[in-house]
């Protein structure tokens, strides 16, 4: 099947979802809060370079230039920035102690090792800057097991940003956790990648109907510019 074809037949059936959804009071508005924070997810080089079996697919044409916009953004007006990441310490499947748990089940997670720093490094086109935390996770989800929500709290923040990949698995799951901890949730359209065709489209629409607002870079841009500006105009 053409990616053509794909897309038109996941916009009907968006359509016809929407009717739907629409009819039974889903699609609401969540909104932009007081103070954001970007969440990127594992926009790491296993992830964003070729050759790994984790890498995704738009990543130099759209997802890489829309986070260099977003960055700026925040960093020009002072927002929380996180850097979010993957790796494994124990990648033998059957050591016990493995810190893959049982995930290496489904996907080849041995593929992000720990020793191999380059690999889960933050992609240099959009390094880290000073005071931008990078925090490792072990889940798909940037709040399980890690500290994300606590430190976002100590910052204040009420609204999460949330880029990254991929669309089916750790930014969805992430997104959705963001949710259930009490914050805002924002997903940026043009900066969540995938690897297989349809996963972005469909799993965007899906989370604008339940878990979040998609917006896209440039409506975030224009909230991260000026916050306050932006919420007295909506």
């Amino acid at each position: 099947m053409a990616i053509e074809n794909l897309d038109q037949i996941l916009q009907q059936a968006f359509d016809e979802s929407t009717r739907i959804y629409q009819a039974r009071g889903f699609q609401r508005r969540i909104g932009f809060g007081r103070k954001p924070a970007l969440v990127s997810v594992d926009l790491a080089n296993a992830w964003t370079r070729p050759g790994n079996p984790f890498t995704c697919e738009k990543i130099d044409e759209q997802i890489i230039p829309g986070m260099q916009r977003l960055l700026k953004a925040c960093r020009a007006a002072g927002h929380v920035v996180v850097h979010v990441t993957t790796a494994y310490q124990i990648t033998n499947r059957d050591d016990p102690r493995s810190d893959m748990g049982m995930w290496h089940h489904k996907i080849p997670i041995e593929a992000v090792d720990l020793k191999d720093e380059h690999l889960w490094a933050i992609d240099s086109r959009i390094a880290p800057s000073e005071g931008e935390y990078v925090m490792m996770k072990k889940r798909a989800s940037a709040f399980s097991g890690t500290p994300l929500a606590g430190y976002l709290r100590s910052a204040g923040v009420d609204t999460i940003l949330v880029t990254g990949v991929t669309a089916t698995a750790c930014v969805r799951t992430t997104i959705c956790d963001g949710l259930a901890e009490g914050f805002r949730t924002i997903a940026v359209r043009e900066c969540i990648g995938d690897r297989v065709p349809g996963a972005v489209a469909w799993n965007l629409f899906d989370i604008d109907a339940k878990f979040a607002d998609v917006e896209s870079v440039d409506t975030c841009v224009n909230y991260l510019n000026d916050v306050e500006g932006f919420n007295r105009k909506v």
